[in-house]
């Protein structure tokens, strides 16, 4: 079920709620309060493919079989710890692969040695990237610092709590079980109530009037079959720039203000990432808690910066070819995160030899490199990527109105044409003022983390719920969020 649907918006999420807290009030019991969030999220999760469901409850199942053994090992068996420990995350592993990257390897070994094996043209699940590594994560904290355990419906309803069970956030178990194990005990909040809806309402504003609409423009760029001239290139890949930060940007609203409904606080995964100064600081701000996922089991674990500085380069590199590949099946994918792991090398070196940049000058810098990587991100093929790019380098030239052929009539021919403003943007002539819109909301307006902190209800918040509601009754198409095919 998507968050920007309907049945989500008018039917789901009230009754789940209303059922929530009548169940809390009237029976006070811990067991049915989570065996209804668990029902309600596996319903969630089903709505559209209930075939996966089974999936998701063998997911959970096993990964809460191998917790149980990691927590129920002494500290004294480190080795049959760590056996255990490997081989809950190769399941894991091995059920990723299987339904994601299975296809792109068997066409890679066609057509490297020349064979026929046959595809199976599988459908990711929605989420498993996610519910993967959240369940990852538990095993490796179990081992590193092994508790009592869960009891099953409590760990159920970690590993598959809708608000978070699609894209993210990619919580911890300590963080997020707390909070679970006070579930029975949980009212009403007025303010928690009216700060979710005005969370949600904001996130489905950006998702349908914001990112939809950029992504039609984005989306008519890169399958244009003419050449795009240089100014048609560059609206093309900030409209994509754009859709995708009010897209997870509004996807991460909804969800935090969702589990904010039923009481439960999730981590901030979003915090004006295009603000940033330089790769790092981006990285920080933009996917918060996938970025701590890496940071803390796979580059740590590599060595970190704890190692000889061309190591500490390479465990750069390492980390982020793998969050490429995490992100999808495709070389395309691949090279988005090599390029990221080798703008954090070079910013690595950069600050070793004290090498500072004027604050514009190294934001403009960020956020020009970010763009272009985007391209590759978005881009269905490598010649879908250097089309955008070759004309983004100016290749095909530049095309400017006709009306201003009066001041600079003298350039026409010389790299220079001449051309109406329909046939420039070919159609998509409004994108050129949704795109500094969207820049100056970016970098000049507060973001939704810093907006909820101040949070009072008033005319303020119900302007934002009226933007919320008018995007809801706006629901003629549903665009899945685009974490949601990562």
């Amino acid at each position: 079920m998507l968050f920007n649907s309907h049945e989500y918006l008018f039917l789901f999420l009230p009754v789940t709620l209303i059922v929530y807290f009548l169940l809390n009030r009237w029976l006070r019991s811990e067991m049915a309060s989570k065996a209804w969030l668990i029902c309600a999220s596996l319903i969630f999760y089903g709505w559209s493919e209930p075939g996966y469901v089974l999936l998701l409850v063998c997911s959970v199942l096993l990964n809460f079989s191998v917790g149980t053994v990691l927590n129920g090992y002494r500290p004294r068996q480190p080795v049959k710890r760590e056996i255990v420990l490997i081989l809950g995350i190769a399941a894991n592993i091995a059920l990723l692969g299987y339904y994601k990257y299975y296809d792109f390897v068997i066409m890679n070994l066609n057509h490297l040695f020349h064979a026929q094996l046959a595809l199976r043209s599988l459908a990711v699940p929605m989420g498993l990237s996610f519910f993967t590594f959240i369940q990852i994560s538990y095993l490796v904290d179990s081992y590193r610092n092994p508790t009592k355990g869960y009891d099953p419906l409590t760990y159920g309803l970690f590993a598959s709590f809708f608000p978070y069970l699609l894209a993210g956030p990619i919580v911890r178990h300590a963080e997020i079980v707390p909070q679970l194990r006070k579930v029975a005990s949980q009212t009403a909040s007025y303010r928690n109530l009216s700060l979710g809806l005005y969370l949600l309402s904001m996130g489905l504003f950006k998702k349908v009037v914001v990112a939809d609409r950029l992504g039609e423009w984005a989306s008519e760029g890169f399958a244009a079959v003419a050449p795009l001239n240089l100014l048609y290139a560059w609206v093309t890949s900030l409209c994509y720039t754009f859709q995708i930060y009010f897209d997870f940007s509004g996807y991460t609203d909804m969800a935090l203000g969702a589990a904010l409904m039923f009481n439960i606080r999730l981590p901030i995964n979003f915090n004006s990432p295009y603000k940033a100064l330089d790769i790092q600081d981006f990285w920080r701000r933009w996917h918060i808690t996938l970025g701590r996922f890496l940071r803390e089991y796979i580059y740590i674990p590599l060595g970190g910066s704890r190692v000889r500085e061309s190591r500490v380069y390479l465990n750069l590199m390492v980390t982020f070819i793998i969050c490429g590949i995490w992100h999808g099946a495709g070389w395309t994918f691949i090279f988005w995160g090599f390029l990221h792991g080798a703008a954090l090398v070079v910013l690595r070196g950069w600050k070793k030899i004290g090498g500072r940049l004027p604050l514009f000058v190294a934001w403009l810098l960020t956020f020009s490199f970010v763009n272009m990587a985007w391209v590759f991100f978005r881009a269905r093929s490598w010649d879908e990527a250097l089309k955008v790019l070759s004309a983004m380098c100016g290749l095909n030239g530049l095309a400017l109105p006709e009306e201003w052929s009066r001041f600079l009539g003298f350039l026409n021919g010389r790299f220079v044409q001449f051309m109406p403003w329909k046939e420039i943007m070919q159609g998509s002539r409004d994108a050129c003022i949704w795109v500094p819109l969207a820049l100056a909301v970016c970098l000049l307006l507060r973001n939704s983390n810093q907006m909820a902190e101040s949070f009072k209800p008033g005319w303020k918040s119900l302007l934002v719920i009226a933007a919320g509601s008018y995007a809801a009754l706006h629901l003629f198409k549903m665009n899945e969020f685009l974490y949601l095919n990562f």
